[in-house]
């Protein structure tokens, strides 16, 4: 990602039943919901607080959002836009910014690309766990 980045936490509140109804950054109406979010120090109807690339709601996909150029953004789509992409150090394919990853040392991988230099195996999860054997390694 880039230096530049802004993320922000969301949080999800229980509406007090006895305080004066919130306005909603989003639509300026007043939230009568059981619960409101509150991001960029504003306060927001579940429905109104969405991604404007892809709409979804970013209640909803996790607790943290993302701005740039004036955009409210999820994070799939802020790296889509703005992110860093590079190239499978296995394969040399482009690797989209959003895309999960593994590192080794200075490189880069797709998932599916990963594997021992030694066996080709492409067991993920026992990767890294025993550092005193050579036996499988990805340098």
């Amino acid at each position: 990602m880039q230096k530049k980045e802004k993320s922000f936490g969301i949080q999800m509140l229980s509406v007090q039943p006895d305080t004066k109804p919130k306005g909603c950054a989003g639509c300026n109406r007043k939230i009568k919901d059981r619960y409101l979010l509150k991001a960029l120090d504003k306060y927001w109807h579940e429905d109104c607080l969405k991604c404007a690339c892809c709409d979804c709601r970013l209640g909803e996909v996790g607790s943290t959002l993302y701005t740039k150029a004036n955009l409210i953004l999820c994070r799939r789509d802020y790296l889509r836009l703005f992110g860093v992409t590079g190239n499978c150090a296995a394969c040399s394919k482009l690797i989209p910014a959003f895309e999960m990853v593994m590192r080794a040392k200075d490189n880069v991988y797709h998932l599916d690309c990963f594997a021992c230099q030694l066996c080709n195996q492409r067991d993920i999860q026992s990767y890294g766990r025993d550092r005193t054997s050579k036996s499988h390694r990805r340098v």
